[in-house]
């Protein structure tokens, strides 16, 4: 079975080599910034609220603690915002929209590098094809009026072989693209909600006491 599939594989020519290396980048990308993504999600709400607890207690340092040894850009957006706790609204403001602004980019990193891998592999595929085409015809013209179909099939089998391994990369990467810009709008849906909440917080209920132990 092996060595049918081998053959097979090897009847698509050199294009097909790309199509795996492409393949393998992208499967390479999406486990990395799954991983990466999947360490960034934290439960917002109860994380906040332990942050709340802590600044009513006036524990600022401790807070500020809490967000260090928390994972992902909510605790780092929310870190932003305790530095500027006693500062006036827009400067607070500023902060959080300045730390969302740094965090997005990097839960964005490499994602568009698998839809280029999602719009080339077609292209490679295509390629394949018109090669494959190519030497069919190219035989065809070779053995005049008498060409096998042993002989035209080679390009023939090239022909579909690319084609078809172009659609296997593509697909695939198109769903992990998309699943992972959800992961990432999710994450910067939790930024914007925890900074909306921090900054309301700060504004209205907290009163840090002059002196208080943080």
């Amino acid at each position: 079975m092996r060595a049918f599939s081998y053959s097979v594989f090897a009847k698509g020519g050199p294009v097909m080599w790309l199509l795996v290396l492409l393949g393998l980048v992208a499967v390479v990308i999406f486990i990395e910034r799954a991983l990466f993504l999947h360490r960034g999600q934290i439960r917002s709400t109860e994380f906040l609220e332990g942050i709340k607890n802590l600044l009513l207690k006036n524990r600022l340092m401790e807070a500020l603690t809490l967000c260090e040894e928390t994972p992902g850009p909510v605790a780092k957006v929310v870190k932003a915002g305790l530095r500027h706790a006693t500062d006036d609204e827009p400067a607070l403001r500023f902060a959080l929209q300045e730390a969302a602004l740094v965090e997005i980019p990097i839960l964005e990193r490499r994602i568009s590098a698998l839809a280029a891998i999602a719009q080339i592999a077609p292209l490679f595929g295509l390629l394949g094809t018109l090669l494959g085409m190519i030497k069919t015809f190219w035989q065809f013209n070779q053995g005049g009026n008498y060409a096998t179909p042993v002989v035209l099939a080679g390009g023939m089998w090239e022909a579909l072989l690319t084609a078809a391994a172009g659609l296997v990369v593509a697909i695939p990467a198109h769903l992990a693209r998309h699943f992972l810009a959800g992961r990432v709008r999710a994450l910067v849906q939790d930024m914007e909600w925890a900074g909306n909440e921090l900054m309301r917080f700060l504004q209205r209920d907290y009163h840090p006491e002059p002196g208080a132990k943080q």
